[in-house]
């Protein structure tokens, strides 16, 4: 045997780290990821302090999801906001109580002091369902009684108190009448140049069927109510009313109503008269030859709100006299002093005829003031 063999084997050192090593390296390891840490969490508050300020009309998810609830604008609502529509305004009269707007074909709805706003249009629709548009609120040609609906983008907003009438042309007229509806001649037709322009030919009459009959014109008022009382079996029927007459009469009743006297309905005894009924139809004692009733810008009217076909007793003296008609008659002379731009005739009338007093009311355009014994 070698004597090499019992020679002491030489003393190796161990791979890897010590304990006491270990635990200085884990130490060591452990404060360079908190220091990592610690500078991530610094830098992203960094970031968060220098972020510029939230832009409200930047589109983020959250923002488009709270709007197609909250913006009025929004395509998914169809909602338009009141602001563009102040345009409307004009078309509601004085009172504010109107609900149709007279245009010949091709008229626009607004004067130029009152433009809509460039991005506006107008729909119409039609009482077949046809619809079109205008970008210039220019009235549809097809003479009808049309709802109203105002377009801004994609967003459309009903105006469901408000109708637009396109007139139907005077020049329709052949031989006193539009189709079996008879109307007469104007006083001044064929004959030249009137003395007044107020007693020029229409322009055009309103087209009342059967079907649009009820479409109010005011809060108190409907097309029925105007109609001239006679060929009650013909249809259509053509209509003249004055806006101005409509306006005025929803400011008497307003007046009325100020002074303490409750109105629920007035009565609209005569309305439009057309020419052949003004010298023949009815009870002609009292007419004039040049009634404004002719041209659609009078009335005689009571107030009749237990609708018993008279007067009520409006100064309640317990009688149902002219005295009541004197009522109404202060009433107008008062919506004048307030608005001269509805100045005209204002006449109180007595009971006659199988009929109780009433008023007229008319906007000639000059002061008139009567006291009648006939029909007004």
């Amino acid at each position: 045997m070698s004597h090499a063999a019992f020679l002491p084997r030489a003393r190796r050192k161990p791979l890897g780290l010590t304990p006491r090593q270990e635990r200085r390296f884990n130490l060591l390891a452990g404060v360079l990821i908190l220091l990592m840490v610690l500078g991530w969490a610094v830098a992203v508050a960094d970031q968060y302090l220098r972020r510029p300020e939230p832009d409200e009309t930047t589109p983020t998810p959250a923002r488009a999801l709270a709007s197609r609830f909250t913006d009025p604008r929004a395509t998914d609502t169809a909602y338009l906001d009141d602001a563009p529509l102040d345009f409307l305004d004009t078309l509601r009269g004085q009172s504010g109580k109107l609900q149709v707007a007279l245009r010949a074909p091709g008229d626009t709805l607004t004067s130029p002091k009152e433009k809509p706003a460039p991005e506006l249009s107008a729909r119409f629709e039609a009482p077949s369902g046809r619809e079109t548009v205008s970008e210039d609120f220019t009235a549809p040609k097809n003479p009808g009684v049309y709802k109203l609906a105002v377009e801004m983008n994609k967003a459309t907003r009903p105006i469901d108190d408000l109708r637009v009438i396109t007139l139907v042309p005077f020049a329709e007229k052949k031989n006193d009448r539009i189709g079996l509806y008879y109307l007469g001649r104007w006083p001044f037709e064929g004959r030249g140049a009137p003395p007044r322009p107020a007693y020029a030919n229409p322009t055009g009459f309103i087209e009342v069927t059967l079907q649009n009959q009820d479409t109010p014109v005011s809060e108190h008022f409907k097309l029925r109510d105007f109609l001239t009382k006679d060929q009650f079996d013909v249809w259509p029927k053509y209509l003249l009313i004055d806006s101005r007459l409509i306006d005025k009469l929803e400011l008497i009743v307003q007046e009325l109503q100020a002074e303490g006297h409750p109105v629920d309905h007035v009565q609209i005894m005569s309305g439009f008269r057309t020419p052949i009924y003004n010298h023949s139809g009815g009870n002609t004692g009292g007419r004039a030859s040049l009634s404004r009733h002719m041209y659609g810008d009078a009335a005689d009217i009571f107030v009749d709100n237990d609708r018993n076909g008279v007067m009520d007793d409006l100064n309640g003296d317990g009688r149902i006299d002219p005295a009541d008609a004197e009522v109404i008659a202060r009433a107008a002379e008062r919506v004048e002093g307030k608005y001269p731009a509805l100045v005209g005739g204002v006449g109180i009338y007595p009971a006659c005829c199988g009929h109780g007093p009433f008023t007229h009311v008319d906007v000639r355009g000059y002061r008139a003031r009567w006291r009648g014994t006939g029909n007004g």
